[in-house]
């Protein structure tokens, strides 16, 4: 079990302690050892062979045994029996935004709901507002949470959904009987919110019953919806569904492309096979029947792999994440695939956070993590001062942490720290720090955190005042975004695209898996307009800079290059761009 893993139940046992009511420290000592243990940079299972789980600070005796536990059996007994205490409405209620343990159990304790269903009942009654503690404006924020909770039913994260389908496809690689085996649907073309998991493998003869027995009984999977000899669905313990279907391999390329969609592009691409007189489908090519031939077929295509099938129609090959119907058909007949950029493409990054303000490592740990990712240079920008929620930093501690980077910079060899922050753009579009503070930086990351319920008008306004300060380098996560929590606040992004076009300013891919902001539909437009994007994890600890891998399927869907991703540049190549940007 992976440390993110065990920081994941840790948290969520400190989230179910709160539900119950539970000690507030013993609910902290929870949190707190999640954070913990996010932030290792050994991972527990080393620190256990070792004997030095409980050198840690903040990972007493009992926490060392549930580690423990954890680690050697891949289960905890006090975590199940925990949520199996708990009602698991409560637990559903916890994904409406904004509304936190506390205030759940507070419903619970006085009002007695137990239900997504009958807290949205409650608040259009106006019962909620006999609540000590709450009012109108809470039941309007609660039936707004609700609304967009029931809106994303059935919806999740691209980085969840990857990790429960790598789990489920590791296993079925390993068997003797599979030939090829692949993720298909929206998970393989990287959309950042995803459905369910479609997972295609082609087998020996005869071994139908075998692969499916090792799919269903599949330690993830929480119950079998249906199972057959050639396709089996699951839901697993994630909350995803998830799909298996094995075929010949004969049809393995044409079944990889029909089932990795989407479905727009597969009736373009069967429109276009009907120009030559075939028939497409998830099988392979064959002649159209007589009722719709326009001309003989020339010829029935056999095909080895995806890249056969695009060739047979004189298509150049269309990566996984282009396949949206949004020109890449047209491009392919013209020779016009871009190049996509790659996670080796990377150099560095920037938009990272240590514990000078909200981090979990030290700047000397995330510049060690940054340094075995194989990159040149990191990028810190912890936040200004009036996040104070996020302990911002006051000049004296701005000026503390140039002076360790100066210290760092002279005894490392090969690596280089970028001093840079993460800096409020105020509500007037003014930014936290004077422009004589922001001439002290490297770069500037420039971005909203408060004040989001502006008009359209307001907050594009907002935004493009801070673009046109001349200290500013980059824009920071630019719509505000969380997926499936918040929606953006209402920003105008043709024109702000437009704006850093002018001003010649960098615009984010924030890659934190529950941003993904700028959306991947504004990239290529971003593209067009030369506007230059930097594919930044805004790291809180060194596990989050490999959120990077997120950030790189966005700039691949939006058919971004490695020229337009500034953090594909070498040192030298980046100072100069730094220089020229501030």
């Amino acid at each position: 079990m992976t440390n993110k893993q065990i920081a994941e139940i840790l948290e969520e046992i400190g989230t179910l302690l709160e539900l119950q009511g539970d000690n507030p420290f013993k609910c902290r000592a929870y949190h707190n050892a999640g954070r913990i243990i996010g932030a290792l940079t050994t991972d527990v299972h080393e620190l256990i062979k070792s004997n030095e789980l409980q050198t840690i600070k903040g990972i007493g005796q009992g926490l060392a045994e549930k580690l423990i536990e954890l680690d050697s059996t891949g289960k905890l007994k006090f975590y199940d029996d925990l949520k199996q205490s708990v009602p698991p409405g409560l637990l559903e209620m916890l994904r409406i935004p904004g509304l936190g343990p506390k205030r759940i159990k507070i419903v619970y304790d006085r009002l007695k709901i137990k239900t997504v269903s009958g807290l949205k009942k409650a608040a259009e009654e106006h019962k909620l507002a006999s609540v000590s503690g709450f009012g109108k404006k809470t039941e309007e924020n609660i039936l707004n949470g609700i609304e967009l909770l029931q809106k994303h039913t059935d919806q999740h994260l691209y980085s969840e959904a990857k990790l429960a389908a790598d789990r489920i496809l590791e296993v079925i690689r390993n068997q003797r009987c599979v030939i090829r085996c692949d993720i298909a649907g929206s998970l393989r073309r990287r959309k950042e919110v995803i459905g369910d998991i479609d997972i295609l493998a082609s087998i020996k003869k005869g071994s139908e019953r075998t692969l499916m027995k090792v799919f269903t009984t599949h330690p993830d999977v929480e119950q079998i919806i249906a199972q057959g000899e050639t396709k089996s669905s699951v839901l697993l313990n994630s909350g995803i569904n998830c799909d298996l279907r094995v075929i010949d391999d004969i049809e393995y390329p044409f079944a990889l492309a029909y089932f990795t969609g989407n479905k727009e592009h597969n009736v373009a691409m069967r429109s276009l096979a009907k120009k030559y007189g075939w028939s497409l489908n998830e099988y392979g090519f064959s002649e159209l029947g007589a009722e719709e031939k326009r001309g003989k077929a020339k010829r029935i295509v056999s095909c080895k792999t995806e890249e056969d099938v695009y060739g047979a129609l004189k298509l150049a090959y269309v990566p996984p994440e282009l396949r949206e119907n949004m020109g890449e058909l047209e491009a392919a007949h013209e020779g016009h695939i871009p190049n996509l950029v790659s996670e080796e493409d990377l150099r560095g990054t920037f938009h990272c956070h240590t514990t000078y303000s909200d981090g979990s490592n030290t700047l000397l740990e995330m510049v060690g993590a940054a340094r075995d990712l194989g990159w040149e240079y990191l990028g810190i920008a912890d936040h200004s001062k009036v996040a104070a929620y996020a302990g911002g930093l006051t000049e004296t501690r701005l000026k503390q942490q140039h002076k360790e980077i100066d210290a760092l910079n002279a005894k490392l060899r090969g690596f280089t720290i970028f001093k840079g922050t993460e800096v409020d753009i105020l509500a007037d579009g003014s930014l936290d720090w004077s422009d004589k503070v922001l001439s002290t930086f490297d770069y500037v990351v420039a971005s909203v955190h408060s004040k989001f319920k502006m008009t359209e008008a307001e907050a594009t306004k907002r935004i493009i005042k801070a673009l046109k300060n001349k200290y500013v380098t980059m824009l920071g996560h630019p719509t505000g975004r969380l997926l499936l929590q918040r929606e953006g606040y209402p920003v105008n992004m043709v024109e702000v695209i437009n704006a850093a076009a002018d001003y010649s300013k960098i615009i984010e891919i924030n890659s934190h898996p529950f941003r993904l902001d700028l959306d991947w539909r504004l990239c290529k437009f971003a593209k067009e307009k030369g506007v230059k994007v930097s594919i930044n994890p805004d790291a809180h600890n060194i596990n989050g800079l490999r959120d990077v891998h997120y950030g790189v399927g966005i700039a691949r869907k939006g058919w971004l290059e490695k020229r337009d991703v500034i953090n594909t540049r070498t040192f030298k190549e980046i100072t100069l761009l730094l220089d020229h940007t501030s």
